[in-house]
């Protein structure tokens, strides 16, 4: 299993890549905010372990091995940040603690999430337990209950 880091370092790599095929190493240092110093390091390690081809002082691009590697990661923190969203948590708060729990989670977690994150996408229209589980995150209620209890007091206003 590949560090945190190594995946951040391949991810950057893919998402900069995408437009021209290749990076620098002043980049991928831009979007980390690291040291130059530190991604050339970083970069002579991931070509020795055939994740990137690194010339130095001119580009760096993924092979097979680090394109896979990176699409994946990528994947997990689409997945996780859908899933967040749809809990009702904030785009911008979804994608930062996405980019955290991505490397942590087992496989068989990532699974079941994107499972679920694809049901809820193909449910049709608004499921009402989505609903419900939205309004139970506004009021505290949940929905059920609350019309339980208008129900119980009409009944009990019947009774007399």
């Amino acid at each position: 299993m590949l560090s945190r880091r190594t995946e951040d370092y391949l991810e950057a790599i893919y998402q900069l890549s995408m437009e021209k095929g290749y990076t620098r190493v002043k980049e991928i240092a831009s979007k980390l905010k690291v040291k130059p110093a530190s991604v050339s390091e970083m970069m002579a390690k991931l070509a020795k372990e055939g994740y990137i081809v690194y010339e130095k002082r001119l580009f760096v691009t993924l092979t097979e091995k680090g394109r896979a590697v990176a699409e994946s990661v990528r994947e997990r923190r689409e997945i996780l940040v859908k899933f967040l969203v749809t809990l009702g948590v904030p785009r911008h708060i979804a994608e930062e603690d996405a980019c955290i729990i991505e490397h942590v989670l087992h496989p068989e977690t990532v699974k079941q999430l994107k499972n679920f994150v694809r049901f809820v996408e193909e449910s049709p229209m608004d499921p009402k337990w989505l609903s419900h589980f939205r309004k139970f995150c506004q009021s505290g209620v949940h929905p059920c209950k609350a019309s339980l209890k208008v129900s119980s007091t009409k009944a009990d206003s019947l009774v007399v």
